[in-house]
């Protein structure tokens, strides 16, 4: 059965919101664990159980999440092979070119996220007819970031901890923003 646009973005808004709060929180607390010199393998104890907790609460009250959600996805399937591989770069280039540059990996977070998300957002405006506005207010807000956490990293006043903070702060606040857009919007 065919979901209402309406469902579909909602099931977005909750998504991009459960992101908001696992990434936000699993931020904050790594960097106590940071602070407190707890042994490395707790930052992916918090990472997952951040994701899984968060996750594990939403998809318990909402389960008609995950298939709108599948169905705003499947719409890329129909996309020329030229542009699928244009967005799925888009996304994939910037976390890859982690692996060769692991110093600016904050920049690259943000930039993949942005990019991700801005491409698709007009790819599905083009190709499907859909005008996803939640999706390119993370792109804008993750692309915006990157100029702010590198003033942050590079000024005297700080240091390299508080731009990686503040970029996954800013990757909490920009899926925020556009879950609460999705949630809101009529």
């Amino acid at each position: 059965m065919q979901k209402s646009p309406l469902e579909v973005r909602r099931a977005f808004g909750v998504l991009f919101v459960g992101v908001a709060i696992a990434v936000g929180s699993a931020s904050i607390l790594s960097e106590i664990s940071f602070e407190y010199k707890e042994p490395m393998l707790y930052y992916g104890i918090i990472w997952f159980g951040s994701f899984a907790i968060t996750f594990g609460i939403i998809l318990g009250k909402f389960r008609t999440i995950l298939s709108s959600i599948k169905g705003r996805m499947k719409n890329s399937v129909q996309w020329p092979p030229a542009v699928k591989a244009i967005n799925g770069l888009c996304w994939a280039a910037p976390f890859a070119a982690i692996g060769i540059v692991p110093h600016l990996y904050q920049y690259l977070i943000l930039f993949g996220i942005g990019l991700g998300n801005t491409s698709t957002f007009f790819f599905m405006k083009k190709y499907s007819g859909l005008v996803n506005m939640e999706q390119i207010i993370v792109g804008a807000i993750s692309l915006a970031a990157i100029p702010l956490a590198i003033m942050l990293d590079t000024s005297l006043i700080s240091n390299q901890t508080t731009a990686v903070i503040t970029s996954r702060i800013m990757i909490a606040v920009a899926y925020g923003a556009g879950g609460v857009f999705a949630l809101v919007k009529k």
